[in-house]
Formats: structure tokens, C-alpha cells, sequence
């Protein structure tokens, strides 16, 4: 297995403050639509980026600030718009208001109006394709950075990109040289993540510690991801006490943090507390209602005995599903057994823009339901090669089998997701158990004498 070769001095990482709120690990989903884009018509980026938005948290005095730096030094404007445009990148990724994307896409014209040839402007514009979703877009701009400069979060951006389109042994080597260029949270972040995509569980809870011990209360929201990050890892190592501080510490950082607090119902349901963990949902869901915090919620719900508030969020999540994320919402689809021509339209439409595993694995598990078992099997082997230890990649994997008639495959990936299914929802699980009681026992051993 490829691995990252880490910089011999990491101690020197402590010291090393980011480079801001973005760059440091896997793109955020989409999410309903912008609440945040200005009501007023702004016939102009700049015009449109110094609308007053309001706001009362301190991200929000931030922006009033750069706008009216931005108006009263105008000779500053290039380098403050930049600063702007982040700070809306940040501003979305706490709020899930895609909204402040749009704002800081502005801020990337705006820029490219007064220094036509800005470097960091076009990186600001190449992250927002990222997170919208354009990664071909992405990656022409990083390619068009790295030709002309060295400078590590082109190389990230460029990984990024690549990553997205299952490219990974391309990603890796733009990934290695950003890591080498510097050492830092959002370099570690994407070892991290990378080395989880390999299989290397360990060297991923290794890369994430590095990263957050490069973290800056500064910059508090990529400190509160890669807490979060460190805490998947630790709950698929087992480690559930581990888990649990992991996002305790990451809303230290940003109190209310929508992902820690998915993250730590998903922990709750690994210790079969599902009414602990709906009080914790339930807020998340709120503050970003995309699919996979709906899904979680609901099943959640259920779990606890409350099937008739799982069913409302439930049909909020069909109602908003297919326009937010439509790859989870395929995945929920699917997994209920619901309008499986539309599970397998929307996972294969996702394939146009993203190829990577887990595109794959949503094509190959709407399609078993769909009945088209040769799709359902090319795709999730395509899932599977990556060497990915995932529950629900195992899970699937298992089903397929068993659809297929082979009784060995089965039985090693069920075995396999079994071994995981900390990972896994309380629904997933019984369905687990069941899928694993159908299997044939192995013969007792009669010994002779």
C-alpha cells in the first residue's frame, strides 16, 4: 500500500498556524437553498460582497469589519477581499448556508476585476467549485496555479479535485507535495483522510493527531473538523471514550458544531443510547439539515420508540433530499427499499461530476434494489478496490454476494462489516443481524479416537 512520507520534525508542526477555514479535508455536502444572498440587487461582485448581512457571533462582526475596511481603503481592496472571501468560506461551512459560497465566488470576481492575474483570487474561486461540486472546474485552476507558483494549498486544491474524481494515486502525489511544502493542520487533514481511503486506519489517527496539535484558536472551525475527524476514526478503532472526548474538545472549539454533535449521537448509538443520542441529533439536524444528519436522526428516533417523529423527519428529508445531497439521499432510498428508480437515477447522475468509491457504492446498492445485479456487482468491486475498511461498504458488499450466490464472499464481508458495526446505524445493524443468521454454520468437528 502507498503511504504519505511524513516530515521528520513534528515538532516543529505546533507552531504552524493554517491557512484558513477550508483547507483541510473533504468537501462539504450541498445544502437547500442560500438563505444568506443578500436581498438588495447589487449590479456589481464588489457591490453585491460590502452588502451589510447582519449577524450577531463574532464571524459576523469579522465580515462587517473587512466590508468597511474594504470601503474606506480601497487600495487595500485586492488583499481584504481575499480575507473576505474565506471568511464567507467559514461562514458557510458553520452555518451550512450555501449562501456565503456565492458571496465569497463574488469576492473571487471581484478580485479578478482590479488584478486580472490574482493567484489568490483564482484559489478562493477554484475552492468554491470544490465545494459546489465542479471538480473538473477545480482542478483546471489548480492546474493553471501549480504551473505557475509553489505554493502548498494549490497542491491541496489540486489533491482535492483529483480525489473527487477517484483519481487517488494522482491526488496522492499532488497531497505529497503539499505536505512536504508545510507541515500543518489542513496538510495533515488530508493525509489523514487519505490514509483511512487506503485501509491504513492507524496511520490515519496518527496524520489527524499531528493536525490538531497544529491547530490555532484563531481559526477555531478547521481545529473543530479535524476534532471531529479524529473522532470517526476513533469510534471504527472501537476506542468510544476516545470518540466521545474527540468531539466534546471539537465544540470547545465551535460550540454547537453541527458535525461534532453528529458525530457524537453516532458514538451514542455505538453504545446503544439511542434516546441520549436523538437529544443531541436533533439540534444538529436543525442547523444542518442535509440527508446523512435527517437519516441519522430518524433512525435514531425509531430506535428510541418514537416512530411517528422519525416519520415527519423522515418526509422532511424526501422532500429536500434529492436537491441537497443527492448521492445520501440515494443511499436512504435504497436502504429503505423506496422508489428505486429514482435511487439509481440520483446515483448515477452524482457520477458526473464525482467517481469516487462511495459514488460507486451508492450506484451498486440502488441498483441491487433495483433488481440489476451485474451493475450492483460491477460497482461495488469498484467500491471495494481501494482497500477501504468501511462498515457499510462491507455491509453492502455482503448483500451483493448473497444475491449473487456466493456463499465464501458473503460470508467474509458480512463477516467483515460484523467487525465494524460500531459504524453502522441501530436499523443497519438488525438488518446485519439478520443477513448473518441466514448464513450456513460451519459443521462441528466429531473427533475420532
Amino acid at each position: 500500500m502507498r503511504r504519505f512520507l511524513l516530515p521528520t520534525i513534528i515538532l516543529a508542526l505546533a507552531a504552524l498556524i493554517g491557512f484558513g477555514a477550508w483547507r483541510h479535508g473533504v468537501p462539504q455536502k450541498k445544502v437547500a437553498a442560500p438563505a444568506a444572498t443578500p436581498a438588495a440587487v447589487a449590479s456589481t461582485p464588489l457591490q453585491l460582497v460590502l452588502t451589510p448581512l447582519g449577524g450577531k457571533d463574532k464571524i459576523d462582526q469579522d465580515i462587517a469589519k473587512l466590508q468597511a475596511r474594504i470601503k474606506t481603503t480601497p487600495d487595500q481592496a485586492p488583499a481584504l477581499l481575499e480575507r473576505l472571501g474565506w471568511t464567507f468560506v467559514e461562514k458557510a461551512r458553520i452555518s451550512s448556508d450555501p449562501g456565503y459560497y456565492k458571496l465569497a465566488e463574488q469576492c473571487a470576481d471581484a478580485i479578478a476585476q482590479k488584478v486580472p492575474s490574482s493567484a489568490d483570487g483564482e484559489l478562493l474561486r477554484g475552492h468554491i467549485y470544490h465545494v459546489l461540486h465542479r471538480f473538473k472546474e477545480a482542478e483546471t485552476v489548480a492546474r493553471a496555479l501549480v504551473a505557475q507558483r509553489t505554493f502548498v494549498f494549490d497542491y491541496a486544491l489540486l489533491g482535492d479535485a483529483l480525489m473527487e474524481q477517484g483519481r487517488l494515486d494522482e491526488a496522492v502525489d499532488a497531497y505529497q507535495k503539499m505536505v512536504d511544502l508545510k507541515p500543518c493542520l489542513q496538510t495533515y487533514s488530508r493525509v489523514a483522510y487519505m490514509r483511512w481511503l487506503k485501509g491504513d486506519l492507524p496511520g490515519a489517527i496518527q496524520a489527524i493527531r499531528y493536525a490538531v496539535t497544529g491547530g490555532s484558536i484563531l481559526e477555531p472551525e478547521p481545529v473543530a473538523w479535524a476534532y471531529t475527524r479524529l473522532a470517526l476514526y476513533e469510534l471504527q478503532a472501537g476506542n468510544l471514550i476516545a470518540a466521545q472526548r474527540s468531539t466534546e474538545l471539537a465544540t470547545k472549539y465551535v460550540p454547537d458544531y453541527a458535525a461534532a454533535l453528529l458525530m457524537r449521537g453516532r458514538v451514542l448509538l455505538a453504545e446503544d443510547k439511542p434516546a441520549e443520542a436523538v437529544a443531541v441529533l436533533r439540534p444538529a439536524a436543525e442547523k444542518s439539515p442535509l440527508p446523512e444528519y435527517l437519516w441519522t436522526l430518524a433512525d435514531a428516533l425509531r430506535a428510541a420508540g418514537q416512530p411517528a417523529e422519525a416519520a415527519a423527519v423522515e418526509k422532511k428529508l424526501q422532500a429536500t433530499g434529492a436537491v441537497n445531497d443527492p448521492r445520501t439521499y440515494a443511499l436512504f432510498l435504497a436502504t429503505r427499499g423506496h422508489q428505486p428508480d429514482l435511487a439509481l437515477r440520483l446515483a448515477k447522475a452524482e457520477l458526473e461530476a464525482r467517481q469516487d468509491i462511495f459514488t460507486r457504492d451508492a450506484i451498486a446498492w440502488a441498483a441491487l434494489q433495483k433488481g440489476d445485479l451485474k451493475t450492483a456487482q460491477e460497482n461495488i468491486n469498484a467500491a471495494l478496490a481501494e482497500g477501504t475498511k468501511d462498515a457499510r461498504l462491507f455491509y453492502h458488499a455482503g448483500v451483493i454476494a448473497a444475491a449473487a450466490g456466493q456463499t465464501a464472499e458473503t460470508q467474509t464481508y458480512l463477516t467483515q462489516a460484523k467487525s465494524l458495526e460500531q459504524m453502522l446505524m441501530p436499523s443497519e445493524r438488525v438488518a446485519l443481524e439478520q443477513k448473518l443468521a441466514l448464513l450456513p454454520r460451519p459443521h462441528a468437528q466429531v473427533s475420532s479416537r
